[in-house]
This record gives structure tokens, C-alpha cells and sequence, in this order.
């Protein structure tokens, strides 16, 4: 017997899914990966996911949500919850893939870590139910967690696992979690934040900007958000790297269109401008009281960031194609810039 389960790092699927193979039950563990995650195992990471799956001996796989996922952020059909996070129908979406896998693997049935009215959007009785039907999982969904305060499932009518061994967990409280995962010995989950950065409202604020300026961003657009000070001035976007790791990254992520700002006579942090449509010719001086178009924005800001106090900095603006020009750019407080911050 073979059966699915989801995995997204955390304490209760870490606990769902060795309840289920401590029954005997070959248990396949799965990561729904985007980067709207802070640990997402596609960018090279070792995520908590991979390590609850090596430290309970579990075959792991990785499932990119794909772009098309965008669209059910962008509009779903329950509406968000307390940021721009759609958790009704992200689950639903993930347990459709799911069931893809389990039908494709050969798989009897699906596993997730939900626990009844943890979560106020999704995981009260009734959303619990919808989701089910929408997915097309009703009957094949096991909720070890909470599964003694639901209706029997098929595999537990069918015997395949013992419902007695199951659990009746409801509310927002993990002792009996945090006591289980002490009896079996679990060290590696993450903590109960999930680490969804659509329920964080920094990041929900620079993802509704997104959507705004950009009708078909990607996940590569999305994915730089989690980088640095994002700025919209004009309609154009200004990123400045908060450290090393960070300027290097937003330079790796420079597209044609692009410039890329450092400073020259001190040092300091980058910053990247998005998709620009006009040329380097066109920057100014920046020695003027206001910013005459995003260019010279740009270069003030990071002017702002370089480490010095004198009143003028040399900062070097490059283009894709390798065009560089240099400019005398006036240093101004950071705090002037806080009002174009998003």
C-alpha cells in the first residue's frame, strides 16, 4: 500500500506522515515548490521538507507549483486571507496535483497534516470539506491529525490503516504536537510560521504592486521581491541590496532593459532599476533639487547607500549590453527616499 503524502516542513505533516508509515504504509513525501516560499528547495536549498523526509527515511519529491499558479494568487475564487494569501485555493490546487501523482505513481490515497479550526480560512470544518470536493480528493484524503473528529475516509473504512491509532486534535494549541514530535524522537521540522510569504504583508504590499504594473509577471519577477529595498518611482521599480549576498544576487538578476547602479568612489550597495524604456544617454546629473525621471533616482539612492559622508558620490550606471556611464550623483538623506518605498 502506497499513499502520498504532503510535505511542507512543519511539525504536524512531519507527524501525519509517520503515523501513516508507522502503520506499515510505503509513504512517498511531497514538496509543492514556488518561490513564494522563504524555503523553497528548487533554489538550490536544503529545505526543512528534505530533512524531515531523510530523518524519517522517506523517498522525497519535489513538485513545482508552476506559473500557472500565479493565476490562482492573482484571482482566486475564495478571495484572500489576512494578506494576499488565497490558502483556500492554494490547498485546493496543491491536493489536485497531488491526486495527479497519486494516480500517476499508483498510489491508494493522500495524506496532509491539517489540523481542524488551526487555521480560521482554511482548515475549519467547512472549507476542510470544500476543498476535498473541489479537489476531487473526497474519501482519499487522510488527516491523521484531527482524522477521529471526521468522517472515516476510504482507506480507514477499507482497513488499510488503523483509525484507532489515529488522533482528534482540534484548535490552535500544538502541546499535543510538540509532545508527539518528544515520543517519536523529531528534530528537524520548521517552526509553525510555514514560511508562506503570502501571509506576510511586507511582502503581500510588494506583490500587489507587482500585479499592478506588471499583467504577466513570472515567478522570476515574483522570486526578486524577497531581495532587498524595493522602490516604485514613475512606474519603475528600484532595488537596493541590503548586503553582499543580496547585490549579488539582484546583478545575476539584471535583464536587458536593466540598469545596474554602484558606487564608485566609496563603497556601498547596488541598485538595480527594472525595465527601463529609454537609454543610459538619458541619465542626469543628480546634482538638482528634484529627481527629474527614475534614472536619476536610481543613482541617488544609491548614493544614499554608500558608506561615506561626503556630498557628492561617483556612481557608475551599467546596462545590460555592457554600456557604462558615470555620474556626480548629490548624496541625500535615506529618509527622503521613504516616501517611494513599498
Amino acid at each position: 500500500m502506497k499513499a502520498i503524502g504532503l510535505l511542507s516542513g512543519g511539525l504536524d505533516s512531519a507527524l501525519a506522515l509517520k503515523i501513516i508509515r508507522d502503520m506499515g504504509v510505503e509513504v512517498v513525501a511531497v514538496k509543492f515548490t514556488s518561490p513564494l516560499f522563504q524555503c523553497d528547495p528548487d533554489t538550490g536549498n536544503d529545505c526543512h521538507a528534505s530533512r524531515v523526509a531523510r530523518e524519517l527515511g522517506l523517498e522525497f519529491v519535489k513538485i513545482p507549483k508552476g506559473e500557472v499558479f500565479i493565476d490562482v494568487v492573482r484571482h482566486p475564487k475564495h478571495g484572500y486571507g489576512s494578506a494576499i494569501n488565497p490558502c483556500i485555493d492554494c490547498h485546493t490546487f496543491m491536493l489536485k496535483l497531488a491526486k495527479e501523482y497519486m494516480e500517476k505513481t499508483g498510489a491508494s490515497f493522500l495524506i496532509t497534516g491539517e489540523v481542524l479550526n488551526q487555521r480560521p480560512m482554511s482548515q475549519h470544518r467547512r472549507a476542510m470539506d470544500m476543498i476535498e470536493r473541489e479537489a476531487g480528493v473526497a474519501g482519499l484524503l487522510v488527516r491523521p491529525l484531527s482524522a477521529k473528529l471526521l468522517p472515516p475516509s476510504e482507506p480507514e473504512k477499507n482497513g488499510w490503516i488503523d483509525r484507532e491509532k489515529l488522533f482528534a486534535i482540534d484548535g490552535r494549541s500544538r502541546r499535543v504536537q510538540i509532545d508527539l514530535a518528544k515520543k517519536y524522537g523529531l528534530k528537524s521540522f520548521a517552526s509553525p510560521a510555514g514560511g508562506c510569504l503570502l501571509t506576510d504583508r511586507a511582502f503581500a504590499s510588494r506583490l500587489r504592486d507587482l500585479f499592478r504594473h506588471m499583467a504577466d509577471a513570472g515567478f522570476d519577477d515574483i522570486a526578486i521581491l524577497k531581495t532587498g529595498r524595493h522602490y516604485r518611482f514613475n512606474g519603475d521599480k528600484a532595488i537596493c541590496g541590503k548586503d553582499r549576498a543580496e547585490c549579488r544576487e539582484l546583478r545575476a538578476r539584471a535583464k536587458p532593459g536593466d540598469l545596474v547602479f554602484d558606487p564608485v568612489s566609496e563603497k556601498g550597495a547596488l541598485v538595480l532599476l527594472q525595465q527601463n524604456k529609454r537609454g543610459i544617454a538619458e541619465l542626469g546629473n543628480c546634482e538638482i533639487g528634484k529627481f527629474p525621471n527614475s534614472f536619476d533616482f536610481a543613482a541617488a539612492l544609491t548614493a544614499a547607500y554608500a558608506d561615506g559622508d561626503s556630498e557628492f558620490v561617483t556612481v557608475s550606471a551599467h546596462e545590460k549590453n555592457g554600456a557604462t556611464r558615470e555620474l556626480r550623483v548629490q548624496r541625500r538623506a535615506r529618509d527622503e527616499f521613504k516616501f517611494w518605498k513599498l
